[in-house]
């Protein structure tokens, strides 16, 4: 029962015209470490988002116009490296996340901390409608303090690692080039 529902890779189609329309213009890196171009990545990412977390991909591109020199290891090369490297800046990214909540958690217990210092030893404790208002107001504020670690810790989180994982799948997916005449 261990055996896996999905045997063959879901398999990505970049049908293009030639290998520049799949790399960025603008990035004068070496062939190898070339950034892709921002349409053919999203193209990639979006399919592979259409499939299921654990279903295995392959990427097959067809050119129209075939390099003089042999692509096909180039380009796989080029596409591991890129959605490696995706993947790598996607969990700093996570990282500074969760380090931004930890400050951002510190900083809101303290200033919940000293609204409910500030009620207990500067607002009045009788039970007129100003000093009710007062003391839920900054009751209120400590709260809305808490707002932004809550919501690293629940819910911002969840896109960067889903993100990270797709990127890290895509590194290691296996790409065809076929000439498409």
């Amino acid at each position: 029962m261990t055996a896996k529902a999905h045997d063959h890779p879901h398999r990505i189609e970049l049908k293009l015209r030639d290998l520049s329309q799949l790399f960025n213009s603008m990035d004068p890196s070496p062939f190898h470490e070339k950034d892709l171009d921002h349409d053919a990545e999203e193209f990639i990412v979006s399919w592979a988002q259409e499939y299921p977390s654990d279903a295995p991909l392959a990427l097959r591109i067809h050119l129209t116009q075939w390099p003089t020199e042999e692509p096909r290891e180039t380009v796989r090369q080029s596409i591991h490296n890129y959605f490696a490297y995706r993947a790598k800046f996607t969990q700093l990214e996570f990282g500074r996340l969760m380090d931004q909540g930890w400050k951002s958690m510190a900083i809101g217990i303290a200033f919940l901390a000293t609204c409910f210092l500030i009620i207990e030893l500067l607002l009045p404790k009788e039970d007129g409608t100003w000093a009710k208002f007062l003391r839920e107001g900054v009751i209120i504020a400590g709260w809305v303090a808490m707002w932004r670690p809550m919501q690293i810790y629940l819910y911002d989180w969840w896109p960067l690692r889903r993100r990270a994982r797709i990127f890290t799948k895509l590194s290691k997916m296996p790409v065809e080039v076929i000439h498409k005449e």
